[in-house]
């Protein structure tokens, strides 16, 4: 009998630059490549919102069924099915005679714990759970500091990684995949079929995001290639204005952070170096800190007190100025029009973040973790280490002290709004 590996796609629905899936094809003779949408992404919370919000599951749904084409393409097909990974895949083990199952490895509580459920179940049938790391523009493995000893402050973290650690090379797109030989492979869910409430589902969805791996590099192209014209029109851009919108692929793995990097190095060889290519790399730079620090801390950014010993406990209910904050009814005219495109598109940039995160936290005085789970619901770019790790920041309860004192709604809201158009209720 051949050996077989099921390859468990997560965060990672691509397949350029994919370690996992390119060690798979070379020591397989078939394999099975499965994509679960766990019922437990989709529940309500005690924050009063989804796990995950209609335009996330959107973008989500899209970017399963990228995946799914493209493998068709390649003469085989994805396995898409609902239901608990640690409960669905050992039952796949047994039907098809996997002889291991690959996935790559998550930093967060809730990921980490069913890997670890999956990992056990496994165990009892004397079959391996291999894990990649794949998330990261840098390898663990290739930073100057063990994980224990990274620095806590993010500039200190920037200088050294940069000084002293190497991005690598790309892994290549496999260029064909024997597969197992499936009867059903199952169907991709509409969003009703995922969430709970109708009414969530029915929400009026505005993005101009599309999921999926082809997308994702077709954006990444245009953003780096888009001409002289917009490579001159950049370099008057202040830094708040060069947003690439590069992290929503990034955040469910269709992009890798080093074939942005790579395809970033390739275009300088074009243009010279400019300023929003420097941007670029520092957003990955923020992806890679907070990820590292997961792994550092574990579950402390998770907690209302964060870092502070003697931090009070905080309510959680569901407020009216919690609810207007949301809805972007405020009456603070600039964090409404950035709530209201929130809910609209699934995203805003990061300092229109900071503004509606400072509003609640500083002038509402409302609870940082409820607006951190209404941002999980909301975000196209949801990420637990970054989203967790910039509100808790924010609220002064981070691991960087010096992060969290920087944050200022009268200072933000004159860097998005110098001549107070909002203000005066004109939208500039």
């Amino acid at each position: 009998m051949g050996k077989k590996i099921l390859v468990w796609f997560r965060n990672d629905l691509r397949l350029h630059d994919n370690e996992m899936l390119v060690e798979a094809v070379a020591k397989a003779d078939e394999i099975l490549p499965v994509y679960l949408f766990d019922p437990r992404h989709f529940e309500k919370t005690q924050y009063h919102t989804y796990k995950t919000g209609a335009t996330r599951t959107k973008f989500l749904i899209e970017s399963v069924t990228s995946l799914q084409q493209s493998l068709q393409e390649m003469g085989g097909n994805l396995m898409v099915l609902q239901g608990y990974p640690e409960e669905v895949l050992p039952a796949l083990v047994v039907k098809y005679d996997i002889t291991e199952v690959y996935h790559h490895r998550e930093v967060a509580s809730e990921e980490t714990a069913v890997s670890l459920k999956l990992e056990d179940a496994l165990w009892k049938q004397k079959v391996n759970l291999k894990h990649f790391i794949g998330h990261t523009l840098y390898n663990k493995e290739d930073l100057p500091f063990p994980i224990k000893d990274i620095p806590d402050v993010f500039t200190q973290f920037k200088k050294k990684t940069e000084r002293d650690a190497v991005v690598k090379p790309c892994f290549p797109t496999p260029a064909a995949i024997n597969f197992a030989n499936v009867d059903d492979w199952g169907t991709i869910p509409e969003i009703s079929d995922l969430l709970q409430d109708e009414a969530a589902a029915m929400l009026k969805i505005q993005s101009e995001f599309i999921g999926g791996e082809k997308e994702a590099l077709m954006h990444l192209h245009e953003y780096l290639h888009a001409g002289e014209g917009m490579v001159l029109a950049n370099a008057t851009l202040k830094k708040h204005e060069i947003v690439s919108k590069l992290s929503a692929w990034l955040a469910l793995g269709c992009l890798s952070p080093r074939e942005v990097y790579w395809k970033m190095k390739d275009a300088e060889t074009t243009y010279g170096v400019r300023p929003y290519f420097h941007q670029i790399v520092l957003g990955l730079l923020w992806r890679d800190y907070y990820r590292f620090m997961f792994k550092k801390y574990g579950n402390t950014f998770f907690k209302p007190q964060g870092f502070k010993k003697d931090g009070v406990a905080l309510q959680l209910e569901n407020t009216s100025a919690l609810q207007n904050w949301k809805n972007g009814q405020t009456g603070q005219p600039l964090v409404d029009v950035y709530m209201q495109e929130l809910n609209t598109t699934g995203y805003i940039n990061q300092v229109g973040r900071q503004l509606v995160a400072t509003y609640l936290v500083k002038e509402l005085e409302i609870n940082w973790v409820l607006g951190a789970a209404y941002f999980e619901e909301q975000l196209l770019d949801y990420a637990p280490a970054s989203n967790w790790g910039n509100w808790a920041a924010v609220a002064g309860v981070g691991n960087d002290q010096k992060l969290s004192s920087s944050f200022d709604f009268e200072k933000l809201l004159k860097t998005l709004d110098p001549k107070g158009a909002f203000a005066q209720g004109v939208r500039a």
